[in-house]
């Protein structure tokens, strides 16, 4: 198992936004994690990633309890967060974007930097075109895809990815699936959370469902009355 959240609870101000969530992956599985907008699904990948501190349980990451450790160490064992506004640095061109991403990995596997970006884009060709282009002049799908390459140079164990399709043309939101199908096939661990339910429920092998910062709802993706049980749930 390369996640698990035990019974955590998370206070953003006087909000209780999680209250004694229990989520765990398995080394490359892909999980969905679904719900309506505001009921706690981005606070999750935000507190697996370090961004929100647990007021209550526990975080382990391939063995390793990581609920008290800063984003960068977090990041540093393998675990990559790609964020639902991509964070594209104003100022900085494709390729310095993706060197950021480096930062990720510890000094001492940095040596083929460039070879790792040149797989990005080879990864995402449309990208290399513009390496030499500011990040932020980019299509909202590009953004997408240098949010996505930036993580990718670090080489991750898990992608926790957070709608990454949200305001996309048709045409563009089939290339970023074909690309976390790519992602799965080479073994890589992906939480997903996707408004486009009947898309990205043929990509995952297990589902949650979140309600007010509760898991209410957990499924095999693969089982067409638990894909039933999961669209009725998130409908209504």
């Amino acid at each position: 198992m390369i996640l698990q959240m035990k019974n955590v609870h998370v206070n953003l101000g006087l909000s209780h936004v999680l209250q004694g969530v229990d989520l765990n992956i398995n080394a490359g599985e892909t999980v969905g994690l679904f719900g309506r907008n505001g009921v706690g699904k981005t606070t999750i990948v935000k507190t697996i990633a370090g961004w929100h501190k647990p007021s209550q349980g526990e975080i382990l990451f391939d063995g390793k309890r990581i609920d008290s450790l800063p984003p960068n160490d977090i990041t540093r064992l393998g675990l990559g967060l790609v964020p639902e506004d991509r964070r594209i640095f104003p100022g900085l061109s494709v390729e310095d974007n993706l060197r950021l991403g480096l930062m990720q990995v510890a000094s001492s596997d940095r040596g083929a930097a460039q070879d790792r970006i040149e797989e990005v884009f080879k990864r995402f060709p449309r990208l290399g075109e513009r390496r030499h282009q500011s990040g932020t002049t980019l299509s909202g799908g590009e953004q997408q895809m240098l949010a996505m390459g930036r993580v990718l140079v670090g080489k991750p164990k898990l992608l926790l990815i957070d709608e990454p399709t949200e305001g996309l043309a048709p045409m563009v939101v089939v290339e970023i699936f074909r690309l976390m199908e790519e992602l799965k096939s080479q073994g890589i661990a992906i939480l997903l959370i996707e408004q486009n339910i009947h898309k990205a429920i043929h990509l995952c092998d297990r589902h949650y469902v979140v309600e007010r910062g509760r898991i209410v709802l957990e499924g095999n993706s693969s089982n067409q009355h638990e894909r039933e049980i999961l669209i009725k749930k998130v409908s209504v």
